[in-house]
């Protein structure tokens, strides 16, 4: 008697280690065992895709086993003292203590510890079990099933199961100490780009470099010949009166004295318009579709605001790549001994990613919009501020614009 209480306990335990280890069982990982081959990882998957059976025989098992243990433990309390009520209480307590600590609470600290592994190995037996005990497990299941319809609760469909694109991120954001740095810092930027926009990269329309048909071809020579863009947006006395981008490489076989209005007009391409607001995961599809790498970013009512390259857009998730040109100069970033001078033309986006900020970017996109929406004016240098948590000093401004401003590195309490 006590061999087969001892069984029932062990019994018991397989049961309880293996509810625990196939429900805590990753199902990524099993599906990529499984496309590896491995047979059980295959077996485990198969089981969970049918999670009323499996819990079905699970649990079926352990009843009927702890069922068992109570009742040898009662006979066996017979047989030995006989029908004395204070030990059959002492009975029915050691047994539950024992199923408690040998039967459950053990077995499951260790499956929840080693899932994949144990429920590789459980899917075997439980496997062969579901077989064993399908008509008992496909009658239970029928009152379950209509106990849940009748609570207006039903199992979701494996679509409705899938991680959603916040999840994914949030796994992907806890997954960095296992992925190398730049791995982990390339996902997270993909999972960002859909939340950013043209307008958050774009050059700026006072910053762009572009070709005026109606000057001379001295200065259209003078002009190819410094520009630092492989790609120049061409007009005729406006940037609004835009009329076409030529690549500066098709005019490489052009004589210098050839070089003039009509001959730019002959190799130029019809501009690529981009609407403002357009998501940026959104553009790189359109610039694969539309094989262009070159946008002109425009208004509602078709004003130029700005350019958008291809380049921009796989920087926000590679990080920089390419060298910046001049007329790109707020990109820059320096340091001295009381914090970081910033150019008032950076982006709002690119100082949170390069020093570890919070700036609001709900609403201006570079530091200069910020300060600007701060005091509602033209602030002196030498004024000071703080926003998110960050104390700023204006050291230049020019003009209608704020050209430097110093971010103060935080002050550690002492």
């Amino acid at each position: 008697m006590a061999v087969s209480l001892v069984c029932c306990l062990i019994g018991s335990a397989f049961f309880s280690m293996a509810e625990t280890a196939m429900m805590a069982a990753n199902r990524y990982k099993l599906r990529s065992l499984t496309k590896a081959g491995h047979q059980g990882a295959k077996l485990t998957t198969q089981l969970l895709s049918q999670t009323d059976k499996l819990l079905g025989v699970i649990l079926l098992g352990n009843s009927l086993i702890n069922a068992a243990a109570a009742a040898l433990a009662t006979i066996i309390t017979f047989r030995l003292i006989g029908n004395d009520r204070l030990a059959l209480s002492v009975a029915t307590v050691g047994v539950t203590f024992a199923i408690l600590v040998f039967s459950e609470a053990t077995p499951k600290i260790v499956a929840a510890t080693y899932p994949e592994k144990l429920a590789v190995a459980i899917s075997f037996p439980l496997a062969a079990l579901s077989k064993v005990f399908y008509p008992a497990v496909w009658f239970i299941n029928l009152f379950v099933r209509l106990l849940l319809t009748l609570m207006g609760l039903g199992r979701k469909p494996a679509s409705e199961q899938n991680l959603t694109p916040e999840e994914l991120r949030l796994l992907v954001l806890e997954a960095g100490p296992f992925v190398g740095k730049k791995h982990h810092s390339i996902l997270m930027n993909l999972f960002d780009l859909q939340a950013s926009t043209v307008d958050d990269i774009m050059v700026p329309r006072r910053q762009v470099e572009a070709l005026d048909l109606n000057e001379n071809a001295a200065v259209l020579c003078e002009q190819l010949s410094t520009c630092h863009h492989t790609r120049l947006p061409v007009y005729e006395g406006s940037l609004d009166s835009l009329q076409g981008i030529v690549h500066t490489r098709k005019l490489l076989n052009v004589s210098r004295d050839s070089i003039d209005a009509d001959a730019i007009r002959s190799v130029m391409r019809e501009p690529y318009y981009i609407p403002a607001g357009t998501p940026l995961f959104t553009q790189l599809q359109n610039f694969q579709e539309n094989h262009r790498r070159l946008g002109c970013v425009v208004d509602e009512y078709g004003e130029l605001l700005g350019l958008v390259t291809i380049e921009d857009i796989l920087e926000q998730i590679i990080g920089e790549f390419t060298s910046n040109t001049p007329s790109q100069g707020g990109a820059r970033i320096s340091h001295d001994q009381a914090g970081y001078v910033v150019e008032g033309s950076n982006l709002l986006r690119d100082i949170n990613r390069r020093l570890g900020m919070t700036f609001p970017l709900d609403g201006p996109k570079t530091i200069n919009g910020l300060v600007i929406e701060y005091f509602q004016d033209i602030p002196e240098a030498g004024t000071c501020m703080t926003v998110a948590g960050q104390r700023m000093e204006i050291l230049q401004t020019q003009g209608r614009s704020v050209k430097a401003i110093r971010i103060y590195f935080p002050v550690n309490p002492s």
